[in-house]
């Protein structure tokens, strides 16, 4: 059997309500295409590093950070009452930049893979 710590499992409930938050409760357009990639919690339990992606270009980014710090006390208050943890951690909001680097890395793999094709050509002697 797994064991997982504390942190963890408090990351994954935090990971867990507050998407559900964002698709039930917050009309903020600038959260609109906001996905929850993963929650990072300190030991102590006192700081949330909450990661995301959206959908669109550095400004949209930028958008949804915005976002973020403006539902931050709604967003707090929501989920303090869900958890029942006797203290609420701080969130802090990170564009998640992993997704954008898988995709340039299959990008190179591509590239790779069609420079190492054969050419279509036979020669016959």
């Amino acid at each position: 059997m797994k064991y997982f710590s504390r942190s963890d499992r408090v990351s994954g409930e935090i990971q867990k309500n507050l998407s559900e938050l964002l698709k039930k409760s917050i009309k903020d357009p600038r959260l609109e295409m906001v996905t929850i990639t993963s929650v990072k919690m300190s030991q102590d339990l006192r700081i949330a590093r909450v990661y995301f992606i959206s959908s669109g270009d550095k400004t949209s980014r930028k958008q949804a950070v915005q976002g973020f710090k403006s539902a931050l006390g709604y967003i707090k208050r929501v989920l303090a009452a869900k958890l029942g943890l006797r203290y609420m951690p701080d969130l802090q909001f990170f564009y998640d930049e992993s997704f954008d680097y898988g995709s340039h890395i299959d990008n190179v793999l591509k590239l790779i893979k069609a420079d190492d094709e054969p050419d279509n050509t036979t020669i016959e002697k």
